[in-house]
């Protein structure tokens, strides 16, 4: 991919077709714009989605659409045959009757699946003849279009193609599961939550979520922000924590919830592509601010660059103080 030049980008009016909430609209990435004349202005698009959002729809991503309601369909079946009936005998379900203490529970009934480096569905009890066969093409996929956004974040950040991924990579490559979830029909859902605040630990999460059900919702702007019902199987994409890590703070990891509905049994397929366990995390040197530099070092350089940009001036400084170039102390 050719470098974007985002200054020169973030000057222009950047049009999308928003997904619109009771408040807030939440930007939408095209993935069919990425070739073509709005290919710079898409990029642009989910640059500022990772940066001041954290979270963002995808559309036309390249997953296929009939497997992708045949694993809903599997997982639902899955539900109502093995986990509905024993979620509601459980002590979660026992205590919301009680009305005993509700702060420290989740009013979900899941399970998660390891797909890489590693897969354990085979370990998972009940599951139906092809579920693993399905959910093993649906993930193949999933990891393609986490791998295209990887690079595409990348290129945004100045990064080089595949950093994102090389750096998840322990010696068997990232690691990546899936968190499977129903938030059951709540008879009291002012008195718990489907599952508590929290921002996620890892790296890209892409959900396939309901498309019927609401109750997920994500903080910005100091309200939270309710996330409808998935239309057409766009695939919502949120970062988590060692995004913001790896981007120096330059991406955001965000706070969200779900809520519990008295109505409906939602549906949440949640995949994780994450750095391995011994992946070593730290910030993209490339983002990291010029430090412990002497100040007069700096007012030299800057008598010769002070009606340039300042980004070149900062990289100059970072070559300085880690002796690439004549250092000026």
């Amino acid at each position: 991919m050719g470098e974007v030049n985002l200054y020169h980008l973030h000057s222009r009016k950047c049009s999308f077709r928003p997904l619109i909430t009771k408040d807030m609209d939440i930007p939408v990435i095209d993935f069919n714009n990425l070739n073509g004349e709005r290919t710079d202005e898409t990029k642009v698009l989910l640059h500022e989605a990772c940066e001041k959002w954290g979270f963002f729809m995808v559309e036309n991503h390249g997953v296929d659409k009939e497997l992708m309601e045949k694993v809903k369909q599997l997982v639902n079946m899955h539900y109502e045959m093995n986990m509905k009936e024993s979620f509601y005998k459980s002590e979660i379900a026992k205590g919301l009757e009680n009305k005993g203490n509700t702060s420290n529970i989740d009013w979900e009934s899941s399970f998660f699946i390891w797909h890489r480096p590693t897969s354990n569905i085979d370990q998972l009890k009940n599951l139906q003849k092809d579920f693993g066969k399905t959910m093993e093409e649906y993930i193949a996929q999933v990891i393609k279009l986490a791998e295209k956004l990887s690079d595409l974040m990348c290129e945004n950040l100045g990064l080089e193609k595949g950093y994102i991924k090389e750096a998840f990579s322990g010696e068997k490559g990232p690691a990546v599961g899936t968190k499977v979830a129903k938030y059951p029909k709540c008879p009291q859902p002012r008195l718990v939550r489907g599952l508590r605040e929290h921002t996620d630990a890892g790296g890209i999460i892409l959900l396939l979520q309901d498309d019927q059900v609401p109750g997920l919702e994500f903080f910005k702007d100091g309200k939270w922000v309710e996330i409808p019902p998935t239309k057409n199987n766009a695939i919502f994409v949120n970062t988590g924590d060692q995004i913001e890590i790896l981007s120096n703070g330059t991406y955001k990891s965000c706070l969200h919830r779900v809520m519990a509905d008295k109505n409906g049994s939602r549906l949440s397929i949640a995949t994780f592509y994450n750095p391995a366990g011994d992946a070593i995390i730290s910030p993209a040197p490339k983002l990291l601010y010029p430090n412990h530099f002497r100040f007069q070092d700096y007012l030299k350089l800057y008598a010769t660059s002070k009606f340039d940009d300042k980004g070149p001036r900062f990289e100059s400084m970072k070559k300085m103080c880690s002796g690439q170039e004549g250092v000026l102390f």
